[in-house]
């Protein structure tokens, strides 16, 4: 536990958790560019957006990113001059036009249990627009006795869940357009096995 914690303080600062990141950022939101068009999206929200790790990819977008961690959202104005806010999205107002036709969530939940992934899920039902997609990745908790399930179990998130899991929770809330497993590799080694969905609102 205090390894973990020793960890977690670590990763608050911002070019600690970039370098950390770095080397399968790009590898994790492959799925995202695979399958959608992305110059085509009009309003982003960025839920858990950290130190602006997905930012660079929405350059032309009207933009916001959500996060709790304030250093991580001041390193993000400064590097990025986008619209980053320190928030709760279960408690953030978006205003008037406050829906997006993309939101995203980039390895949030397997931080959250599953009440409060619930919650967070059913407030972005409301956030996102009639035509819009929710777009999430995250980390899955494998079957079988591998590297990625070590990894997976010594991640400072304590909430990875097994496919089925994923799939149960995100379809209380949208409607399942996409649900896609794919590994994170250091060359032909799976370090962690993740999942991307993309869903829309229920009739």
């Amino acid at each position: 536990m205090e390894a973990t914690n020793a960890l977690t303080a670590i990763l608050e600062n911002p070019w600690v958790y970039r370098l950390w990141q770095a080397p399968f950022a790009n590898q994790k939101l492959e799925p995202i560019f695979q399958h959608n068009d992305v110059t085509k999206v009009r309003r982003v929200l960025d839920v858990g957006s950290g130190p602006g790790t997905n930012a660079r990819h929405f350059t032309a977008t009207q933009y916001l990113g959500l996060d709790l961690n304030p250093s991580y959202v001041e390193f993000a104005r400064r590097r990025y001059r986008k619209d980053f806010r320190v928030a709760d999205v279960t408690q953030f107002q978006a205003g008037q036009d406050g829906q997006f036709d993309f939101i995203l969530m980039n390895s949030l939940l397997h931080h959250i249990d599953d009440a409060g992934a619930d919650h967070i899920l059913s407030q972005l039902t409301r956030m996102l627009s009639p035509d819009g997609r929710i777009h999430i990745l995250d980390l899955v908790l494998p079957d079988h006795l591998s590297i990625a399930l070590v990894l997976a179990r010594k991640d400072r998130g304590q909430h990875p869940r097994p496919l089925a899991a994923w799939r149960t929770l995100f379809e209380r809330h949208f409607k399942l357009e996409l649900f896609e497993p794919y590994p994170l590799r250091a060359g032909r080694l799976t370090l962690w096995n993740m999942v991307y969905f993309r869903g829309s609102l229920k009739g």
